[in-house]
């Protein structure tokens, strides 16, 4: 009979809860929310206006990768990563420099587009006849955004760590997964490449677990369980890397003379930190080594000012410091004997002395 009665009691309780009242929430359901901006997105947003806002089309930046969601004990066909890549870059293209960057036009839904282009000249013909007014025509881009998200990669390092003493312990696990994206950007009129970046994102799940299993006297046993774990949402890592190749296409677009931002000054900020922290370079015009220098790839990067090493009319610190040292140091009469030059040390290497008969 009790038995009876504690089920019409629940059975009550959950009616009760399903005829809540409109406009409440669920003791465990959460407001939406916009989503937080990253660094990455902030650095974005705040870019220094160009010159001239860039016309720009995105068609498709799919899913690349081929790969499910991976899962240690059965088979997932969810896919690993978002299948919405393309709205993260329209998104990205439309908060570049607080929307000052881009003019994106829709490529996306073309065929939606046009469509409804069709209804509305279709019905004015209908309403108006001969004098029906046209519509506008649609506005071209100049460049073309291409790429995807090539690659995710599962279980790129695992580990964990635990302990148990008189019964009582504790365990966490890790687990780490990369995402990556390529973007490039196209010249319409040539179908030329203009710029290239890939850009990786880790994503980190973290498991924490606690237990106890005692007898606290002869016929009684304590056992409890306790964990969290925490899953880095991989549709965030995405975006992020798209954020990040987004600005960095700005960048590489600007070293390269593709557009310019309105304060040159501030561009060459904006490239010094992306040099220093997100590319560096010791291949780069900025690092090489002149003709007859040997410098280091660990030397500051403004060593050599804007021109760098080897450009017309200019010498590098090496070969200046190696002249001035021939001058002082070789005898008056010419000689074929000529002492190098360390660059990196910029001291003058004597020849070693000759060894003993």
């Amino acid at each position: 009979m009790k038995l009876v009665g504690w089920a019409f009691i629940v059975g009550m309780g959950a009616c009760l809860a399903g005829c809540s009242a409109p406009g409440t929430r669920e003791p465990l359901e959460e407001a939406p929310t916009v989503t937080l901006p990253s660094a990455t997105a902030v650095e974005l947003e705040t870019l220094p206006p160009p010159q001239r806002r860039i016309d720009i089309a995105v068609y498709q930046f799919a899913d690349l990768t081929g790969k499910n969601e991976p899962n240690d004990n059965l088979a997932v066909f969810s896919r690993a990563v978002t299948q919405g890549g393309t709205a993260f870059v329209v998104d990205a293209l439309r908060r570049a420099g607080n929307g000052r960057w881009f003019t994106v036009v829709e490529r996306t839904g073309l065929a939606s587009l046009l469509q409804e282009r069709q209804l509305i000249t279709a019905t004015r013909k209908e309403v108006d006849g001969e004098n029906a007014r046209p519509l506008p025509p649609l506005r071209f881009a100049g460049l073309l955004i291409e790429g995807g998200i090539v690659a995710f990669d599962g279980n790129v390092v695992t580990g964990g760590i635990g302990a148990n003493y008189l019964g009582i312990g504790g365990d966490t696990k890790y687990r780490k997964d990369t995402v990556t994206v390529a973007m490039r950007v196209v010249s319409v009129q040539s179908g030329q490449v203009l710029t290239s970046v890939t850009t990786t994102k880790t994503v980190y799940s973290v498991s924490l677990q606690g237990n106890v299993f005692r007898y606290i006297s002869v016929n009684k046993l304590l056992q409890a369980e306790a964990g969290f774990t925490r899953n880095e949402p991989t549709q965030l890592a995405v975006r992020q890397a798209i954020d990040l190749a987004v600005y960095a296409t700005i960048v590489e677009g600007a070293r390269k003379n593709l557009w310019r931002f309105a304060d040159k000054a501030a561009q060459q900020d904006i490239i010094d930190k992306y040099l220093a922290i997100d590319k560096f370079e010791p291949w780069a015009p900025e690092n090489a080594a002149g003709p007859g220098a040997h410098q280091s790839a660990l030397e500051p990067r403004s060593r050599f000012g804007a021109g760098g090493p080897g450009m017309p009319g200019e010498t590098s610190p090496g070969a200046k410091t190696y002249a001035m040292a021939s001058r002082d140091t070789a005898p008056s009469s010419t000689t074929t004997d000529a002492a190098p030059t360390d660059v990196a040390s910029e001291h003058v290497v004597l020849p070693p002395p000759p060894s003993p008969r």
